[in-house]
């Protein structure tokens, strides 16, 4: 299958190209570049003896990405691109919108425009807001996120379920990622979050590597087994294999379909931290620091849906998340190289 991915070059887009390469898949891959590094093409390359086309596009620009869908005759997308930190979100709640929800109906509007019928959307658990309990399954309520990042998110979601009860023939897959981490054992495709990294392993990796004096921990009095907040650490690689997995599901499926892609398993702060000092024999320093807005306590997955209906379970556990992070960083001490 020839399979478009909108932020390709991202981090979970650059290892999703990876892994439908590998399954035989041809790949194109869409980016402004923005958030990531040309490079990322030749390194996928390098790691899958194959090639993914690039095309430097903004999705934001209808023109260019009608063209961009025109030529490429891809059979299926899988739409990554978005802006996606937690923080950033609410400091700047209407760059958050404007980027996010105008590409992704410039999306729709090419889908329809070329009569593509089958969309993979890249969703996050941050739709959850913050859950009634855990584990969370899909039939938990999607009413509110707790960031605008997370509200783009269910207001995309919202608009991919009013297209497909108007378009029965669309294929729709929404994932809701836990927490993607790690990176190819490789160590030639990881995170490189630009500017201070506002997820956990980032951070974690690059005071190991000696980018930063100290990692914060934000709160340490949440209801929770050490105070800090629970999260479903899942494999950057794992992840990838959901969306083969997904695509694979759109081949026989008709109208939309939710999915959580996650462990099942929750880990606090300090205990990632502390996995990843004992897997890979370094020393994180660390502080205390307020807490975040935008966090919630715990969030964690029940997979079982994706187990039965996509075929589909994480392997990997979080000794292999952190020693394939700390691998990547070590090998890339300062990330990809600027293009």
């Amino acid at each position: 299958m020839k399979v478009l991915l909108t932020g390709g070059t991202g981090y979970i887009g650059s290892h999703t190209a990876v892994a439908l390469l590998e399954a035989g898949h041809e790949v194109l891959l869409a980016d402004n570049l923005s958030n990531s590094k040309a490079e990322v093409v030749a390194r996928i390359k390098a790691v899958t003896g194959r090639q993914a086309e690039f095309h430097q596009v903004d999705l934001c620009n209808y023109d260019d990405l009608l063209a961009l869908f025109k030529r490429a005759g891809a059979e299926a997308v899988i739409h990554f691109a978005g802006f996606k930190a937690v923080g950033e979100s609410v400091a700047e709640p209407l760059r958050y919108y404007q980027n996010n929800l105008v590409s992704s109906m410039n999306l729709c509007r090419a889908l329809l425009a070329t009569g593509m019928d089958k969309l993979v959307f890249s969703s996050s658990a941050t739709v959850y807001g913050e859950p009634e309990s855990v584990p969370i399954s899909e039939t938990a309520p999607a009413l509110d996120a707790s960031s605008p990042y997370g509200r783009t998110k269910l207001f995309i979601e919202r608009i991919l379920e009013d297209l497909a009860r108007a378009k029965p023939a669309l294929k729709v897959a929404l994932l809701r990622y836990f927490n993607p981490a790690g990176a190819h054992a490789s160590g030639m495709l990881g995170e490189d979050p630009r500017g201070v990294p506002n997820n956990l392993l980032p951070y974690v990796c690059q005071v190991a590597v000696g980018r930063r004096e100290r990692l914060t921990i934000f709160g340490d009095d949440y209801p929770t087994r050490d105070g800090t907040c629970i999260r479903d650490y899942i494999h950057v690689m794992d992840l990838a294999a959901g969306h083969e997995a997904a695509l694979d599901y759109l081949q026989g499926a008709k109208g939309l379909e939710v999915f959580n892609l996650g462990t099942g398993e929750g880990h606090t702060v300090l205990e990632l931290v502390k996995t990843f000092e004992e897997a890979n024999q370094v020393v994180i320093s660390r502080e205390l620091g307020a807490r975040r807005p935008g966090d919630v306590p715990a969030s964690y997955t029940d997979p079982a849906k994706a187990r039965q209906a996509l075929k589909w379970r994480a392997e990997r556990s979080l000794t292999d998340i952190c020693q394939d992070a700390w691998r990547w960083q070590r090998q890339n001490p300062e990330g990809y190289k600027d293009s």
